[in-house]
Parts: structure tokens; C-alpha cells; sequence
């Protein structure tokens, strides 16, 4: 489940990338981006710096400045972009490959049925979702899914 702040972050992307396949596109600013994206302002400060360390986005300043991807669309990984807002996506810190834990009450990984189960669900989960890019959300004969 992605949380309520990943929604608001691909809602923004999506109206940077909307944005940016006009003939003369624009930055956009904090405003017009939650106006657009029907996101409230105060949330997506926060999300937009986030987004900008992690270079997926740019900000410029002055009188014509706001916001735009940095990266093209098909370049801008779903699953990295989860990573990047929400955390490691794996559903037992066991199976994360980027910040893998040891459960503290396990006492044999490789027997434990829990972990075997959830990391077979987790595997096909991860077979989908790797491929995808905002450009894959963007696609017109994209299914039509409410965030």
C-alpha cells in the first residue's frame, strides 16, 4: 500500500510531466502544481524538496522560476521514486534489498515460513512494479486508476 504522500508526489509528477510535453513548457509554481494536481500546498512543500534531492525534479528561482522534471519521464522509476518518499517497499525488513534487518524475534530466516511466504508475493510484486516509469502513468491506454 503506498501512503497518502506517494499519492500526492505522482499527482505532482504527473502535472510536471503534463507540463513538460507542451511545446513551451513552463516551471511551475508550489501553487499551480497543488492547484493542478488537487493537492494541498502545505504537504507538497515538503514532497517537492524531496524530490528535488533526490534529482528528480528541478527548481528555479526568480520571477518565472518554479518547478520541472529534470529527468524525462520513461527515466523516472516507480519504484525508486517509492523508495525515495515511503521507504524501502519490501513488506518485512527480511526481504528488503536496501535496507535489509534481521527480524529481532526470528530465529532461522531460512525457516521461516512467514518470511517464505511473504517473500514470494513480494518477488512477483517487485517482477511489475520494477518496470514501470511515470511515463508508463502517463500512456493514454494506461488503466484509469483514482489516486
Amino acid at each position: 500500500m503506498i501512503t497518502q504522500k506517494m499519492k500526492y508526489a505522482l499527482k505532482a509528477l504527473l502535472v510536471l510531466a503534463d507540463e513538460a510535453a507542451k511545446t513551451t513548457p513552463e516551471a511551475l509554481t508550489i501553487e499551480e502544481v497543488a492547484r493542478r494536481a488537487g493537492t494541498p500546498k502545505r504537504f507538497l512543500e515538503h514532497i517537492l524538496l524531496e524530490l528535488r534531492n533526490a534529482g528528480v525534479i528541478r527548481s528555479t528561482r526568480g520571477r518565472s522560476g518554479g518547478y520541472s522534471l529534470l529527468k524525462a519521464p520513461a527515466d523516472i522509476s516507480i519504484p525508486e521514486l517509492l523508495r525515495t518518499i515511503d521507504g524501502p517497499i519490501a513488506p518485512l525488513p527480511c526481504l528488503s534489498r536496501s535496507a535489509y534487518q534481521r527480524c529481532e524475534d526470528c530465529k532461522d530466516e531460512a525457516a521461516c515460513r512467514i518470511r517464505r511466504v511473504f517473500a514470494e508475493v513480494f518477488w512477483s510484486y517487485l517482477v511489475i512494479i520494477e518496470s514501470l516509469t511515470l511515463a508508463d502513468m502517463l500512456r493514454a491506454d494506461a488503466p484509469q486508476i483514482a489516486l
